[in-house]
């Protein structure tokens, strides 16, 4: 009977391996948290999705979009498929790990799932009335 060779956690944890074969980022986010402070600061309403209001790239930034038009205000979107180093710069300023994300008056509000309950009970329409 052949033997498994299993690996255990800690283990896995502990990379010996040769820096040739380590994970590197490709990303340059040195700048990113500023970029992205500046945007969340200079515009009332923001929103970091995938693609883009008039193309939604996933159905969660299109739930949200969908939800904003709802409320017919004016809001700034940011296609995060388009810049690499945004996309993962957004996780870290919000230390929210999906996307997409809706900031009101520089303020985090959440995902589409806060969104999304958040317009269901009412309290969104509070939220973005603040941002006028």
């Amino acid at each position: 009977m052949p033997r498994l060779l299993t690996v255990s956690a800690a283990s896995r944890a502990e990379d010996d391996s040769h820096d040739d074969f380590k994970p590197v980022s490709k990303v340059d986010t040195s700048n990113v948290s500023e970029t992205i402070s500046k945007i969340v600061t200079e515009n009332p309403i923001v929103l970091f999705m995938k693609g883009t209001p008039q193309q939604p790239m996933c159905g969660f930034s299109n739930r949200v979009v969908m939800i904003m038009n709802m409320h017919g205000l004016p809001y700034h979107a940011v296609n995060v498929l388009a810049d690499p180093a945004i996309r993962e710069g957004i996780k870290a300023f919000s230390d929210w790990p999906t996307i997409p994300q809706l900031y009101v008056k520089g303020e985090f509000v959440g995902g589409c799932d806060i969104v999304s309950d958040m317009h269901e009970d009412g309290s969104l329409a509070d939220t973005l009335k603040a941002a006028e």
